[in-house]
């Protein structure tokens, strides 16, 4: 097994990944928000080469599907082999496999899995996995509607999704809670510097300093953004009466 990144500090969360490709984690983990986490010891990342759960000298970690079929299948032992490697240590770890058959990883995913100490993710390569692995897993998450060659990118998504919700990785304690999705809509618009670029000007209210009504136009735009991009997300949303009245005049007609 290969352990990188500060593995002798104590640390709030760790992510272990178990992969047949561990150079693909080196420059995303070192840099960015993630990067200053890891060498600030808020969280640490074991790598786990796949391929050291063989026990053939070619190191397969793959073989052809029974009843035939295009493509390759990965192995159950191996990968189960590095499961238990990580369990065998800290046998509360969440194992997370990352599949296309999983559920659409989200924000709400995300805020359950900031809770845990300790998540190993699973990254899928060739046709899929061996259907037994499943039974070896805590939950099966999906980056999305479409197909990608292999888990990793995934993976890296659950790590920055959910590494960013801990505690003091962003800096600013209150970030998180005015992003998009923190309370069921997206994100109000934002500005800075300058106050005009080719024509194109920061909203008035933004620049008169009455935090009151900054306040009560970023909500309104957030609810008019969401209504426009992600209806859907409404139904969930976490919606006070003023709020509903607001979205059935936003319904009714075009925004002013």
């Amino acid at each position: 097994m290969v352990h990188l990144f500060l593995a002798e500090k104590t640390f709030k969360m760790r992510f272990d990944i178990l992969t047949l490709f561990p150079d693909f984690f080196t420059s995303p983990l070192n840099h960015g928000v993630i990067g200053r986490a890891v060498s600030n010891g808020l969280l640490t990342v074991g790598i786990h080469n796949i391929r050291d759960c063989t026990d053939d000298k070619h190191r397969t970690t793959d073989d052809y599907p029974y009843g035939g079929g295009a493509g390759m299948v990965m192995k159950v032992e191996p990968v189960v082999r590095a499961i238990e490697s990580v369990r065998g240590v800290a046998p509360a770890t969440t194992v997370v496999l990352t599949t296309p058959q999983g559920v659409r990883f989200s924000h709400e995913i995300a805020l359950e899995l900031s809770g845990r100490e300790r998540i190993a993710i699973v990254c899928g390569r060739y046709e899929g996995f061996d259907e037994r692995i499943r039974d070896f897993v805590d939950m099966e998450v999906s980056a999305g509607d479409y197909i990608l060659t292999g888990g990793e990118i995934p993976a890296m998504m659950i790590i920055d999704a959910v590494g960013r919700l801990i505690p003091d990785v962003l800096g600013e304690p209150s970030s998180p809670e005015h992003e998009s999705f923190s309370d069921g809509l997206l994100e109000y618009p934002q500005y800075t510097r300058p106050e005009e670029f080719r024509g194109l000007k920061v909203p008035e209210v933004l620049l008169s300093g009455n935090h009151a009504l900054i306040e009560k136009w970023r909500r309104q735009e957030s609810m008019a953004r969401t209504l426009i991009r992600r209806p859907e997300l409404l139904e969930k949303a976490d919606l006070n009466d003023e709020d509903r009245v607001l979205i059935e005049k936003l319904k009714a007609g075009p925004r002013n």
